[in-house]
């Protein structure tokens, strides 16, 4: 089992910045994949950006450019340092883990970004 712990949400003005990050703990081991989803109300969960083991990268394209994923395998940590806020960017932010057929998610935590 894994599991995750995320941080750094909270309420923030357009155009500032907020760096979440999310730990795993257990059977860390087996996790390849390490990303970011968020889900707005009544909107369907989506990927914002997910890196590898390896430091593969993949970014949704509504966040290219002002969103940037960084991994520590040493911490098995990852994080999301989200600049340029915008109010389309209001969600609840989960952190997920994937090993080969398994997928951890966190709690998630909120981002208000105010207009």
């Amino acid at each position: 089992q894994v599991q995750l712990v995320e941080s750094g949400g909270g309420l923030v003005q357009a155009g500032g910045s907020l760096r979440l990050s999310c730990a795993a703990s257990g059977s860390t081991f087996s996790i390849n994949d390490m990303g970011w989803y968020r889900e707005a109300p009544g909107k369907q969960r989506e990927l914002v950006a997910v890196i590898t083991s390896g430091g593969r990268i993949h970014y949704a394209n509504s966040v290219k450019g002002r969103f940037t994923i960084s991994r520590d395998n040493a911490k098995n940590t990852v994080y999301l340092q989200m600049n340029s806020l915008k109010p389309e960017d209001t969600a609840v932010y989960y952190c997920a883990a994937d090993s080969r057929v398994r997928r951890y998610w966190g709690q998630g935590t909120q981002v208000t970004v105010s207009s």
